[in-house]
C-alpha cells in the first residue's frame, strides 16, 4: 500500500507519494505551513480516485473537467502528469517517463495508492 510522506525541505514543507515498493509516484509543491501541506495531502486522496485522464500529447485531445490527470511532454521531451483538483489547481506532479505507458501506469498507480494511502510525517533532523 502507498503512503504520503510529509517532509521539510529548505524552502518549506512538501509531499511525496510512495507506492508500496517505496517508489516516489508523485510530489506536491512546497507549502509554507504543516496544515496546508496536509490540506494538499487530502485533496490529492479525495480527487486522484475520481480523476479523469487529458492527454495532452494527442493531438485534438478532449478537455475533461477537474479533477485531472493531465499527460504532457516537458522541454526534454519527458511524459509527466499533473493532477489538477476540482478548483483547477494542481496538487501533485510526476516525475518524467521516456515512454508514454509508464507516465499512465504512474497515473494508475497514484489513483490506486492516494485514497488509502497513510500519511507520515517526517519531523525535523
Amino acid at each position: 500500500m502507498g503512503k504520503f510522506v510529509v517532509r521539510t525541505v529548505p524552502s518549506g514543507i512538501k509531499f511525496d507519494l510512495k507506492a508500496g515498493n517505496g517508489e516516489v509516484i508523485a510530489t506536491s509543491e512546497v507549502y509554507t505551513t504543516k496544515a496546508s501541506c496536509l490540506s494538499g495531502v487530502a485533496s490529492v486522496k479525495k480527487n486522484a480516485p475520481i480523476a479523469n485522464v487529458e492527454d495532452q500529447t494527442e493531438e485534438g485531445f478532449k478537455k475533461e473537467k477537474c479533477p485531472k490527470f493531465e499527460i504532457y511532454v516537458d522541454k526534454a521531451g519527458e511524459f509527466r502528469f499533473r493532477l489538477k483538483a476540482t478548483n483547477g489547481q494542481v496538487i501533485a506532479v510526476s516525475e518524467g517517463y521516456v515512454a508514454k505507458s509508464s507516465c499512465e501506469n504512474g497515473i494508475e498507480s497514484v489513483k490506486k495508492n492516494a485514497a488509502e494511502g497513510e500519511v507520515v510525517v517526517k519531523e525535523e533532523e
